[in-house]
């Protein structure tokens, strides 16, 4: 009789996690991708406004070491140079027209 009760909790603890376990909500998440890409440059390659930009104060210390022309979704472009000096990396978004954009 005792085997007969424990079984019939058993069964019944079983039953009611499983069907909890059932009820558990599981959150959809988006994804939203922008659509800016990134097309890599070569150094030499990038229009003049900007190499003269580098060249200027307080750049001309910094050293171009890769660049990219990126391409926002709105159709808006700029350059992304990344540059170095010692052990210190940035990276400066400068426009076609040689201006820095913060």
């Amino acid at each position: 009789m005792k085997k007969l009760i424990l079984s019939a909790v058993f069964v019944a603890f079983v039953g009611l996690t499983a069907s909890k376990a059932n009820d558990v909500k599981i959150p959809v998440i988006a994804a939203v991708q922008d659509s800016t890409t990134k097309t890599p440059v070569e150094i030499k390659d990038l229009p003049e406004a900007v190499k003269t930009t580098l060249k200027a104060d307080p750049y001309k210390e910094w050293t171009p070491t890769a660049a990219w022309l990126v391409t926002n979704a709105d159709k808006t472009q700029y350059f992304q140079v990344d540059v170095k000096k010692d052990e210190q990396i940035a990276s400066l978004k400068i426009g076609a027209d040689g201006k820095v954009i913060e």
